[in-house]
Parts: C-alpha cells; structure tokens; sequence
C-alpha cells in the first residue's frame, strides 16, 4: 500500500520532509512514527497505519510534498518482495541500452541516475541550457515540486545548479528558488524600464539571470545567527501578508478599571472553585468574540474576489515559545464560553504552546486573532494580520493615568486603568467606518464589564 501524506487541519495544503525515522526494509509497529514532517504552523509525526514494513521512501528529507501525495510503499504483511517493480516505475524513460532490472531499492536509483546522467552532463556543459531541470545533478538532489517551477519558469538546468540552496545539504528548497524567479522578474523590469528611458529607438536586450544579493557586511565582532526552520516560515508568512493585504491600523483608548478591579478582588477565589488562574487574556477573548457577532464584516477572509463570512467565532491568541518565536493557538467557537471555560482554554493551549505540544487542529481555523503585546510592556503596536484573516487586535499593557470621570454631580479627573486596543485590518474588504467601529465595540464591551457578576 501506498502511505499519503495526511491532511493535517484547515488551510495546510503542504508539508516539508523533515526526517525519516524509519529505514527501508525495517519493520515497524501500529502507530510508531515514521516520518517526521513539518508545516508552517507545527512540526508532526506520521505513523504506521498497522504492523508491516517499510518498502521504499518515495520522497526525500527537505522535500515539499502536497497533502495526499504518497510518501512511502508500505506492506502490512511484512512480506515486502523489492524485486516486484513499483507501480510508479511502471513507465521507464527509453534508454541507449538494455538496462539490467534492479532487485535492490538502492539500485533502483543508481539505475535512475545513470539514465539522468547525460542530460544532466549536456545541460552543465550549456548544450541545453533550457532542458528540463533533472532529478540529480553534481550530486545535488532535487525535488520534484522544484523542478516543475524550474521548468515552468524557464530554468535551465545551468542556472539551477547555480542557486544557493538553503535547504538541508544545501538543497534549493521551495522558497530558494521562488525568490529566485521574483529576482529575475524584477530585473528584467528595471531592465525595460531603463531601455525606455535612455534609448530612442528600441533596444534588444539580451536576458540574463539576475546576480544574487550582494552579502551584507560582517566585521570580526559580529555574530552571525542562521534562522531555525519556524523563524524562516514566520517570515515568509509575514511578508506574505503585507504583500496581499493594505493594513490599515485603527487605535482606540479603553478604561479597564471594572475588569482590574473585579479581578482583584476574585481572582483567589476563582482560583479555588476552577483551578484556574485568572489572568486578563479571556475578559478580553469575551470581549472580542462578542463584537465579532456585532460586525461579522470583520470575522471574514478573502478568496479572490470573494469575501467569506464566517458563522463559526474561532479567535487566535499569539504566544510567544521560549525560544523566540511566535505560534497562534486557536479557541474555537469561543462565543459559546463563559469566564471559566474561556480561562481553561486560554491557560491550557499557552502552556502547551511554551512546551511544544500543540496539536495542528488546534492552530489552524481561526477567523481573527488577538496579539497580547502589552505582555512586554508595549502600549501600543501595529501587528501584521494573519492570512487569509481579514483583521487583528493588537492588546496594550494596561497603566494607571489620569482621566476625565464624568458622574452625576459633574466631570472630575481621577486615577484610571487604561490600555490602548490596536485593530489592523486588510483595506481591500474592511473600510475604516467598520475596522474603527469593530474595536470601539471591543473597548465599549470592557468599559462596561458587570462588575457584580460572579467568579464563575
């Protein structure tokens, strides 16, 4: 049987080959992993789908691989016969001369690459600098979703070689050579455009691939630090977004002092009847989830010139691991919660985010996302929405100031707690009469806390 790569939640459609647990040939039990896999919301494990033997490895640690693609031949009886070809070997490239048939999965590949070896040889000596980009070439291994964008952008197998490849062994990864096609599109622009400018006449100018960036400058006392696999995908997803969406960022100006005071006062004992600690994050879950019911403009997303409305409330709470980075936990349907369920949520899905052990369910779905920054003292911030959401809250820290009260007897300055609501929104579907009026319902929800209710 065929292994596939499984659907791992909403809106992941790919995963990158991170390493193989299991070896060809070796036996493994129900359940144990064999592969380890990751996206750009978590890393994962894919099991054994029962007691068998691993045949053969379909795809490559540092591969890409779509949802659904097989990964891995597999046999649940254990009886794995390598001499019995793969269906996927079942058309053969013609060769010069008769090949002898491999029995071992090893030679299968030997067999592959001496079949390769000519048009890899005609392509680096630039006979066919426009050839289609192989699977080996100088020993460097490349993976089939690389050379089908090499091929469709005209990549010759020459310039593909060329690439520096952040991959594992220097393999040209996904990202490598899509930043690779946006550089030769931008200077062949820039190329246009300055024949246009300085020529009279038309000029014919001959293409070539574009120089890669210069390196920045490093003196002895700098320290060079490579950015671990989930700072490279939050960078590309942050650049993502700013490239699709027109932020727009709308501040508001609440007073808390309801929330801080009721808190003081029962945070002991909520701690006694839920075993929870009360931190402020679910007050203002509650808050949010209840102005999103008030402009479902905002619980939204874009598909092309599509604008989805979400039923489901699924509200994103940032968290920062101890090593730096940031994953997004979702809490589903979270206008359904009271003040206890919100505070299980939200204490359990942070602390398992710090130890790593979020399941991909649990940070995928969302429909808007909330950013605490007031965690680290910040006032204020401007976040960067989390595609293909439509809006986020950026939650400053909450400080006591004066303040105009305005009571029956007259308006008198008093000592407040007040905190800054930052909402960023995508321009292209949400104007600045709903984005603006979003998050003043939010502070509205806050100012008006019921500071008798209970500490259920």
């Amino acid at each position: 049987m065929e292994i596939l790569l499984p659907k791992m939640g909403e809106s992941v459609a790919e995963a990158t080959i991170i390493k193989w647990v299991v070896e060809e040939g070796q036996r493994v039990s129900a359940d144990d992993p064999i592969i380890e896999i990751a996206t750009d919301k978590v890393d994962s494990e894919v099991p054994a789908p029962e007691d068998g033997v691993l045949v053969r490895k379909l795809v490559a640690e540092g591969d890409v691989v779509q949802v659904g693609q097989p990964i891995a031949e597999f046999s649940a009886d254990g009886a794995a016969s390598s001499s019995e070809p793969s269906t996927r070997e079942a058309v053969a490239p013609p060769a010069p001369a008769p090949v002898p048939e491999p029995s071992q999965p090893n030679e299968a590949a030997e067999v592959l690459e001496a079949l390769e070896a000519p048009l890899v040889a005609s392509a680096s000596n630039g006979v066919a600098p426009g050839s289609k980009p192989v699977r080996m070439s100088g020993g460097r291994f490349y993976s089939p979703l690389v050379r089908s964008i090499a091929e469709k952008e005209g990549i010759g197998q020459a310039e593909l070689d060329a690439l520096i490849g952040t991959g594992k062994e220097g393999r040209v990864t996904k990202r490598d050579i899509m930043a690779h096609v946006e550089q030769r599109a931008s200077a062949g622009a820039a190329v246009s455009a300055q024949a246009v400018l300085t020529a009279p006449q038309p000029l014919a100018v001959k293409s070539s691939p574009a120089p890669a960036p210069a390196p920045a400058p490093v003196s002895g006392e700098d320290e060079i630090v490579e950015m671990d696999r989930m700072r490279k995908l939050i960078a590309d997803h942050m650049v993502r977004s700013v490239q699709t969406s027109p932020h727009v960022t709308s501040f508001v100006e609440a007073d808390v002092t309801r929330i801080v005071d009721w808190r003081n006062r029962n945070k002991s004992e909520f701690q006694k009847k839920t075993g929870q600690k009360l931190t402020f994050t679910p007050f203002f879950v509650e808050a949010v989830a209840k102005a999103l019911r008030d402009f479902p403009g905002v619980n939204a997303s874009v598909d092309g010139d599509r604008i989805i409305l979400k039923k489901g409330i699924h509200i994103g709470m940032a968290a920062a691991t101890p090593e730096g980075n940031l994953i997004v936990p979702v809490i589903r349907h979270a206008d359904r919660y009271n003040l206890n369920g919100l505070a299980t949520l939200v204490n359990d899905l942070a602390a398992r985010a710090r130890q790593g052990a979020l399941k991909p369910d649990e940070i995928s779905g969302g429909t808007y996302t909330v950013s605490n920054v007031g965690t680290f003292g910040n006032v204020f911030g401007t976040p960067i929405i989390n595609q293909p959401q439509v809006g986020i809250l950026a939650l400053g820290a909450i400080r006591k100031k004066p303040a105009v009260v305005e009571t029956a007897e007259g308006d008198v300055i008093a000592i407040r707690h007040m905190m800054f609501l930052s909402h960023s929104y995508d321009h292209r579907v949400v104007d600045g009469q709903l984005g603006g009026s979003f998050v003043r319902r939010v502070a509205d929800y806050l100012e008006t806390f019921d500071a008798g209710r209970t500490a259920d």
